[in-house]
């Protein structure tokens, strides 16, 4: 009887296994591999996990600097995040200071971009973008595509990874090629 139940135990063990391993939560994982990072919050002890964030969704990285020519274009990218977040689009911006303007404290960079500029996308905590300190993120951007040459670059991903298309700082994000790119990931 004792052996009977061992068997028993067995079958039900090896039997749940296969179940559990075909299961279409593990079996897809929509998480971009790239994305598998935890990052802090601009100006905030939270961290947000990129996976969760993003998975199965396309994506907009832009690397930030405060105080660059380009900063503006804050403005169109809220406004980008707001006509396509409800369509899936997730917006990021990496503040910098690679190429040597960006504030030299968080706090003043958090006030440019939440409160000069309304900002609402998810904004991070400074990281370096470009040579051999660039975070994971940007490195597979540079492989996929091209390293960011200045403040706001602007890489749209598509929400399984494919399509990684980069636009260099002098692309306005309101321009039609960047709206076209945009509607033809989602």
């Amino acid at each position: 009887m004792k052996h009977l139940s061992v068997l028993v135990l067995l079958v039900l063990v090896f039997s749940v296994i296969p179940a559990q391993a075909s299961s279409p939560k593990q079996a897809t994982n929509p998480c971009l591999a790239f994305m598998q990072h935890s990052e802090k919050k601009l100006h905030a002890s939270e961290m947000l996990d990129l996976c969760q964030l993003t998975a199965g969704k396309p994506i907009l990285i832009v690397n930030t600097a405060s105080h660059c020519g380009f900063t503006p274009q804050f403005t169109a990218l809220e406004a980008i995040h707001k006509e396509y977040q409800a369509q899936g689009l997730v917006v990021i911006g990496f503040p910098s200071d690679d190429f040597f303007q960006e504030e030299d404290d968080e706090k003043d960079t958090a006030n440019i971009c939440f409160v000069n500029y309304g900002v609402t996308f998810t904004m991070l905590a400074p990281v370096h973008v470009w040579g051999s300190n660039a975070h994971p993120i940007f490195k597979y951007l540079a492989e996929r595509s091209t390293a960011p040459k200045w403040n706001f670059y602007k890489y749209l991903i598509s929400a399984n990874g494919k399509s990684v298309q980069h636009f260099n700082s002098r692309v306005s994000p309101d321009s039609a090629a960047f709206i076209d790119a945009i509607n033809d990931i989602l």
